[in-house]
């Protein structure tokens, strides 16, 4: 296998490449999410980029706690009577297909045309078990956003955003305006990310930031407030959950990771390695 198959060479073998890493915790005997659709949507070349990842294989921990305690929030979410659920940057999830939702519940997906296409293509024929809808967009523009924001406004009361690996990517600029433009339809109420502290950004950046930076898609948001930076812009967390306590929780964590998670505090803290899943709640203007 050649370097330059191996290599990630935009945006889209990201989720080829994190796709792996789900189908792997799937086929597992005591996995704790099923995603039968993982293997197919990764295929052979979201492979060869994950074995060339070797910072990431070694500790793949972090991508199987991420989709566990977004999988659990958006239960929880939808338990307490949220309509819709619209996925930005949606990649190759296939929560859709593999989770157990209300047939009756809305679930937008938003990303490039591209990836969407190969998205469709692969699971023609699948079915769904809610309504969904895929809505080609370069979120990067930003008028074409705030436009398919309203139109989704109007259509719900309580809608769920989620938007999974997909701020890391961005500049704190970029974030701050997509935050004020989630905040705007009154009908998102609740906002799923993931965060990383800017001492663990540095680690990454050292340690596997070389193949993303080729790719054009360099490793930028960790902001130094931690999840409190989206208060500016309309956000207030509400739910802070950190990814290595998750990881040992699930007994996915190496043994000396997991010694040190016993240690470790799931508090934010800009100095230290940490992530987490945050769920982010509207706040009225002015609060």
């Amino acid at each position: 296998m050649s370097l330059e198959a191996a290599s990630i060479r935009n945006i889209s073998d990201t989720a080829r490449w994190v796709a792996v890493y789900r189908a792997r915790e799937s086929e597992r005997p005591d996995a704790h999410f099923q995603d039968r659709f993982a293997r197919r949507l990764a295929g052979e070349r979201g492979e060869q980029i994950a074995a060339s990842m070797r910072f990431a294989e070694k500790h793949s921990w972090p991508f199987v706690a991420r989709t566990w305690l977004i999988d659990q929030m958006i239960a929880a979410q939808l338990g307490r009577g949220a309509d819709a659920v619209i996925n930005l940057a949606a990649g190759l999830d296939a929560r859709p297909y593999r989770m157990d939702l209300p047939s009756s519940l809305s679930w937008i997906e938003v990303d490039l045309p591209e990836i969407l296409a190969h998205k469709q293509a692969l699971l023609d024929g699948e079915q769904p078990v809610c309504a969904l809808e895929r809505m080609a967009l370069d979120l990067s523009q930003v008028e074409a956003r705030r436009e398919l924001f309203e139109r989704l406004g109007r259509r719900f009361e309580r809608a769920l955003v989620i938007s999974e690996g997909l701020l890391v990517y961005l500049t704190e600029e970029q974030v701050t305006e997509l935050a004020r433009d989630l905040a705007a339809p009154g009908c998102f109420r609740q906002w799923i990310i993931d965060l990383a502290s800017p001492a663990l950004q540095v680690m990454l950046k050292k340690k596997m930031g070389a193949p993303l930076d080729q790719a054009g898609v360099p490793l930028k948001f960790a902001p130094a407030e931690g999840p409190d930076f989206f208060r500016r812009s309309g956000w207030a967390p509400r739910e802070v959950r950190s990814m290595i306590h998750a990881a040992a929780r699930l007994g996915r964590l190496p043994l000396l990771l997991r010694l040190m998670s016993r240690l470790a505090s799931p508090r934010f803290n800009a100095k230290r390695p940490w992530s987490a899943v945050c769920r982010l709640a509207r706040t009225e203007p002015g609060g």
